[in-house]
């Protein structure tokens, strides 16, 4: 009799976590979004080389949609996944917005054959991240150099953004957050480009001066000429 009643009692369980797992709704796909930046053709300026983002390890744990808690812990959100690489979606976003930004400008992500970047963009990011009750926070630091390898210009990073506290608003803070600092680094790459391209215009040739020819004075004809 305890037997039967151990069984039933674990066949109801069974059906239970069964049940339970079957009306659980699946998780939600989030992707980082670029703002539709406007993209022109074609380009014919500097050539801008974006290398692939430097993200810390955290953020390379899967496709976890990560949660800042009250006391800065980190929880895994169980109805929220990242719909692919979130690497790969935060580069498609700095890439999509800098060309849009810079409209006269070459950019791209991978080395093109034949041609040397005149700028390339090394970015790391350390934190990118938000929770019900936190903002939405990017940390990190940008280095431009030329394609001597010359750093030009180099930047830590903090930038934050508010949000309603729903993962659907706290992703939209997080892609705001890369929207802003394409705009910071677009706004440092083009000085650099005027800089660059000043630098390599040919400077004009001076004609060479024509040798002077000394002035003949006519000789006086009216002086007097005294007798003795």
């Amino acid at each position: 009799m305890k037997y039967m009643r151990f069984m039933a009692r674990s066949l109801l369980m069974g059906l239970l976590a069964v049940g339970g797992c079957i009306s659980r709704p699946p998780a939600v796909l989030y992707q980082l979004d670029s703002g539709s930046p406007i993209l022109k053709d074609k380009s014919s300026g500097l050539m801008v080389l974006l290398e692939p983002v430097d993200l810390a390890d955290y953020l390379n744990q899967g496709d976890a949609v990560l949660q800042r808690q009250r006391d800065g812990t980190l929880l895994s959100d169980p109805d929220a996944r990242w719909a692919g690489n979130l690497g790969d979606n935060i580069d498609n976003v700095m890439l999509q917005r800098l060309a849009g930004r810079l409209s006269g400008q070459r950019v791209a992500l991978e080395p093109i054959a034949d041609f040397e970047p005149d700028i390339e963009v090394r970015l790391s990011i350390s934190r990118l991240d938000s929770g019900p009750h936190k903002p939405a926070v990017l940390e990190g630091h940008w280095r431009l150099l030329d394609r001597n390898g010359k750093l030009r210009n180099s930047r830590p990073v903090r930038l934050e953004e508010p949000h309603q506290g729903n993962t659907a608003d706290q992703i939209r803070a997080q892609s705001q957050l890369l929207q802003q600092l394409a705009e910071q680094l677009a706004s440092a790459i083009e000085p650099l480009s005027r800089q660059i391209v000043a630098a390599r215009k040919p400077r004009p040739v001076e004609q060479p001066k024509a040798p002077q020819i000394p002035t003949v004075e006519p000789v006086r004809s009216d002086v007097e000429i005294y007798r003795f």
